[in-house]
């Protein structure tokens, strides 16, 4: 529909399976799952329910009258139980056994947790996708001297290779702070309406090992290992806010990364992907704007700020439960996770297709190679039997010189300068022969491959990566 809004999240950005996964026929159908588990575990654990009720319950998980829903919801104003009613509705032998004991949020808030972890799980596919592409890259470029750069200003060469690897460590940083959070997600189960399980203590004659067994047989249905030690109605809502700084912590490392690549593509050292018939701009027909990452810095500061809501949500919970974070974790929860994965989708495809201009990047270090070897070129007249003091001030005057031609766009002679200066007692061959850009590298290609083989085994982990992502 073009005459109603469309969240661009879900129009423009995010992935078809995290589309389906927040979607409202995903939601309910869990809903539905998880009444069907309910009735089998309370009929397991010898409550009044027949086997011909739990069949007609799993016969109907999937064929929701959401026009019937609608009619309901308006006339009882409550989501969870106009879907008790139309669920009834399909299944009408189980209409009376139906939600037995629980209270709404035994579906909302266990379907939440199941959808959060499938979520986590597939950006830890999408995260591993990222770091396998910045491998790859990594490795390729790890001998490439390219010019660094501290307060962006020209500093000590690293390699092209070295500085991929500073992009991985955030998000390798990431993966094992989403890998914690996934560990700390607990089921909440079926607890009643403060989390005290009155209501299970009478319906199971009070005998609580039947309680403890139909939340742990309910936990292991959806995958979980456990339920929280204690609730009020629903699960901590800190947990809202461990998902979401994990999600703010995936957007700033891509916003680091990828305004580093804006920068270099400033500089046409680096370029994202650019198609063959993409169009840079309306009005400049040449231009080869980095939109990839503009948009992955654009929706990284939405996410980060996204990230506030889950912490005043958890800090303004009131005593067993409150209502004021249910309209707000409607939208803040899904879309951080929509926003995560639109970012993670930009990242892969721009590390799977981020191209090196060599000769861009070898003239840029050529051209400060000069000022960045002057203090070996120091050391080294010296051993030739220079003063060190009088030799540091040729090069600060020789380099001022050369600076102050530089500003009136003419090329740099510092080398020419030097060579000129009887106590360096160095010609310009012996000059030129010490700036080779290999020398001023360090050790980083031995630093690439060693973090490489650190990280190998955690990216190894993933069999199958996903398809290389098209926008």
């Amino acid at each position: 529909m073009t005459d109603c809004y469309e969240s661009p999240l879900s129009a423009r950005y995010a992935s078809p399976y995290m589309l389906r996964l927040f979607s409202a026929d995903t939601r309910y159908r869990t809903w539905r799952r998880l009444w069907l588990a309910l009735a089998e575990q309370e009929r397991r654990l010898g409550l009044p329910i027949t086997e011909d009720q739990v069949r007609e319950l799993s016969e109907h998980l999937t064929d929701i009258d959401y026009d019937l829903v609608r009619r309901r919801e308006a006339q009882v104003r409550h989501d969870v139980m106009a879907h008790v009613y139309a669920y009834g509705k399909a299944a009408p032998s189980a209409a009376g056994i139906l939600h037995l004991g629980a209270t709404s949020c035994y579906v909302t808030d266990n379907a939440d947790l199941i959808l959060y972890r499938d979520a986590l799980l597939h950006l830890r596919k999408e995260l591993q996708a990222v770091l396998n592409n910045l491998a790859r890259f990594a490795e390729r470029w790890k001998d490439t001297p390219t010019l660094g750069y501290t307060h962006y200003q020209p500093a000590q060469p690293v390699t092209v290779g070295k500085r991929a690897t500073l992009w991985m460590q955030d998000f390798l940083s990431d993966l094992e702070e989403l890998d914690f959070v996934l560990s700390q997600i607990k089921f909440l189960g079926c607890r009643g309406t403060t989390g005290t399980e009155a209501s299970f203590l009478e319906l199971f004659g009070g005998d609580v090992e039947k309680i403890d067994e139909m939340n742990r047989a309910l936990a292991e249905a959806f995958g979980f290992s456990e339920c929280c030690p204690v609730c009020g109605q629903t699960y901590p809502r800190k947990l809202d806010s461990r998902i979401l700084n994990v999600l703010s912590s995936i957007a700033q490392s891509a916003y680091r990364m990828a305004n580093d690549v804006r920068l270099l593509q400033h500089d046409r050292q680096l370029e994202e992907p650019f198609e063959e018939e993409q169009i840079g701009s309306s009005a400049m027909a040449y231009k080869r704007n980095p939109m990839r990452c503009e948009r992955i810095c654009s929706l990284a500061r939405y996410l980060m700020a996204d990230a506030m809501n889950a912490a005043m949500t958890a800090s303004t919970q009131w005593l067993e439960r409150t209502l004021d974070d249910s309209a707000n974790r409607r939208i803040s929860m899904p879309e951080g996770f929509l926003a995560a994965d639109a970012i993670l989708r930009l990242a892969q495809n721009v590390t799977d297709g981020l191209r090196v201009n060599e000769r861009v990047v070898e003239a840029a270090v050529r051209e400060f190679l000069p000022f960045l070897a002057t203090e070996n070129l120091l050391i080294e007249g010296v051993k030739r039997g220079g003063d060190r003091q009088q030799l540091h001030e040729i090069i600060r005057r020789c380099s001022m010189e050369a600076t102050a031609r530089m500003k009136n766009g003419e090329p740099c002679d510092l080398l020419q300068r030097l060579s000129r200066e009887p106590a360096f007692g160095l010609t310009e061959r012996d000059l030129n022969a010490l700036l080779d850009p290999r020398l001023y590298i360090g050790r980083c290609p031995e630093q690439v491959a060693r973090f490489l083989q650190k990280v190998a085994p955690l990216l190894s982990e993933a069999a199958e990566q996903p398809a290389a992502i098209e926008l």
